[in-house]
């Protein structure tokens, strides 16, 4: 996708044909099947069954299962150490989660009141991260079903016996770990060095703006891994300061990507090609001596990639880099506890994350109260489809109700099928083996796909516990349609942020960082070798925190085009602002790289002006017609041999895009 399209999927080819954020939430991903996850899953979702009905207690076989189908589910993570925190401590949760649900089965308005409490507690959790929404998600899931099927005496049993399902799946995922330790990390970082050979072989072509993306993914998960990791280590690791320090050194050529890409022409291939040989030997481990046959650089962008190139062949194969010397660019992590406390701290004075927790009771409450008040079958499946549907994670709540839906139902027709024409007993061991290893495979493929095959295996397992049959599949499909409608209506309609993007805020605190990398880049510094490490360190930091800005502000881009109008088509008219704020951004770090390489270094009058008018962008993307509070860049505020100069243009244009008469949607209003 270039920079000067809008994503595809945004018109109709006929009248008679689906909307496009349906389509573009029913279209499979193309991510690979994940056979090891796939064989994982279909053994820990089978065995509990096998040994159940060996011992003759299917129940306690069915209930084992489910805790082992909460941690295929959390196990997303590479690294080993992260596979432990993703899968364990949810499943911390989930056992006092089914503990609580467990002690409010059969007592109404009490178990209305404290499920309403916990879908509280798990929304707000989930804003921490990564392992605290999948926590907030096994609590209130674990609690819902607690609190709707029938458990075996006494209380703790099934909240013990699920926690062995989850720690389960985890032993079999540490099977690999003596001899894959440190492979996740190291792939990563090789993965990262591929990504960016791509890039510089697209540089000043058509594709380079998709392959920056990539990039910077790349480098997100590469530092979130070998930085994690490292977070947990006590002192310094000779492994881990090496996969670092082959990080630390692509970051010089990702820096001289954007000035290869400005000048209009491709690269020399030896260049890409000499990436690729890097990380090979960054994924085999390899060092000696490594000589880089390149051309002769011509001008500074050249000269730069040359240059960043030696050095990160020299630093690649060196076996024992100086443990002492090698910053971390984002700085170290803080002490586990540390970090505990400052996001707690957070959740609790985040008006989102109340915001978020407090649609999420409202939708539990009003689902729990239906099953309580009306003569229907007393049924978990209405909270349950709240769960998934509002999953802690502030994706669509709009589509992800519709695709539910249709997962639902295309999963009963799979259930339908195995519940009538399969007896209960050991047949269900081979079925559970098929159906499990569906879910890892189907997952990647989108969240329809992955409810799809989700919803037999509840089935199946549910059928293990009330001995209903085939009787399950339409009060379900009743249920689940229920508990969507619920979660559109009390959880989107009734809450005006539903309505509008939270593009323009994210994007105009990111053209705040950038006029902030503007002054690092180039604002004066202590002329001292500490005051130069220093201030590298700063902009490196900066540049680092401006595109991780970038890439949140695409992924929301992506997020709100799969929502139905008017906020779809409000999401697309920010596009072409966003492409601009990335081209700025690109060119002050294709201007950094020059004056490193013999450029004339821009005058302090130069470097106030840009940053005055990147604030002044600022403002006028969160409050479209405002009066600007910043004064713009003039029109000779900059040289035009200056190195700013293409900063300038680029500020010009994003100027004209966010003037009031390019009529920008509002934020948060319809």
């Amino acid at each position: 996708m270039s920079s000067e399209q809008i994503p595809s999927g945004r018109t109709r080819s006929h009248p008679l044909a689906p909307p496009d954020w349906l389509l573009k939430g029913l279209r499979p991903s193309t991510a690979p099947v994940p056979w090891a996850a796939a064989a994982r899953a279909g053994v820990a979702l089978a065995v509990p069954l096998a040994v159940g009905f060996s011992l003759g207690e299917p129940e306690y076989g069915a209930l084992v299962s489910m805790g082992a189908l909460s941690g295929v589910i959390g196990d997303t993570a590479d690294a080993y150490r992260m596979r432990v925190l993703n899968i364990a401590v949810p499943q911390l949760f989930g056992g006092i989660g089914v503990a609580l649900g467990t002690l409010v089965f059969g007592h109404g308005w009490l178990a209305v009141g404290v499920l309403t409490l916990i879908a509280l507690v798990s929304g707000m959790i989930s804003s921490i991260g990564t392992v605290a929404s999948v926590s907030g998600l096994l609590l209130l899931l674990n609690a819902v079903v607690g609190a709707g099927l029938p458990m075996p005496e006494p209380w703790w049993t099934a909240p013990l016996l699920l926690s062995a399902g989850g720690l389960f799946v985890l032993a079999l995922t540490l099977l690999g770990w003596p001899l894959r330790g440190r492979r996740p990390e190291r792939a990563a970082v090789a993965a990262t060095y591929r990504s960016l050979a791509e890039l510089l072989e697209d540089a000043g072509g058509p594709g380079y703006e998709e392959r920056r993306q990539k990039v910077t993914q790349a480098l997100n998960q590469s530092y979130d891994l070998v930085l994690g990791r490292r977070a947990r280590v006590h002192g310094r690791s000779s492994s881990l300061v090496r996969m670092l320090a082959q990080l630390n050194v692509i970051i010089p050529l990702v820096e001289a990507a954007p000035a290869a890409h400005l000048r209009g022409r491709p690269l020399p291939p030896e260049v890409p090609a000499a990436v690729r040989q890097l990380a090979a030997a960054v994924e085999e481990g390899r060092t000696g001596a490594f000589v880089l046959e390149l051309p002769a650089p011509h001008g500074q962008s050249e000269r730069a990639i040359d240059a960043a190139l030696r050095h990160a062949a020299a630093i690649v194969h060196v076996a024992e880099p100086d443990m002492h010397n090698v910053d971390d660019r984002l700085g170290r992590p803080a002490a586990l506890g540390v970090r505990a406390r400052r996001a707690v701290r957070d959740m609790a004075l985040s008006g989102a994350s109340w915001r978020y927790g407090l649609r999420l009771a409202l939708c539990i409450g009003l689902a729990q109260a239906l099953v309580s008040v009306v003569e229907i079958e007393r049924s978990y499946w209405v909270a349950l489809t709240v769960t998934f549907v509002l999953k802690p994670d502030f994706g669509s709540v709009f589509s992800r109700a519709v695709l539910r839906a249709l997962g639902t139902a295309g999963g009963l027709v799979v259930a339908a099928a195995v519940l009538s024409e399969v007896p209960r007993g050991w047949w269900d061991v081979p079925v559970m083996v098929a159906l499990g290893a569906l879910i890892p495979v189907f997952s990647a493929k989108g969240y329809a796909f992955q409810t799809a095959a989700i919803t037999p295996v509840i089935l199946l397992l549910s059928d293990l516990l009330n001995h209903q049959g085939f009787d399950l599949i339409r009060p379900r499909l009743l249920d689940s349609l229920i508990g969507c409608a619920i979660t559109l209506v009390a959880g989107y309609l009734l809450w005006p942020e539903s309505w509008g993007t939270r593009i323009g805020d994210r994007l105009a605190a990111t053209v705040d960082d950038a006029a902030r990398y503007v002054e690092r880049a180039f604002g004066p510094y202590e002329d001292t070798e500490a005051g130069l490490r220093a201030a590298r360190t700063a902009r490196l930091q900066a540049r680092r925190r401006i595109y991780r800005d970038l890439s949140g502000v695409r992924s929301e881009f992506q997020r709100a085009l799969t929502e139905p109008p008017p906020v779809g088509a409000r999401a697309a008219a920010w596009w072409p602002l966003v492409v601009a704020v990335e081209r700025i951004v690109d060119a002050t770090t294709a201007a950094r790289v020059r004056v490193n390489h013999g450029a004339e270094h821009p005058a302090a009058e130069e470097v106030a002006a840009v940053t005055a008018g990147l604030r002044a962008l600022a403002g006028a993307v969160r409050a479209p017609g405002a009066p600007p509070r910043e004064r713009a860049v003039a029109s000779d505020a900059v040289a035009e041999d200056s190195v700013l100069s293409p900063v300038q243009q680029e500020l010009a244009a994003a100027r004209a895009i966010a003037d009031p008469a390019a009529q920008l949607p509002p934020q948060g209003r319809p």
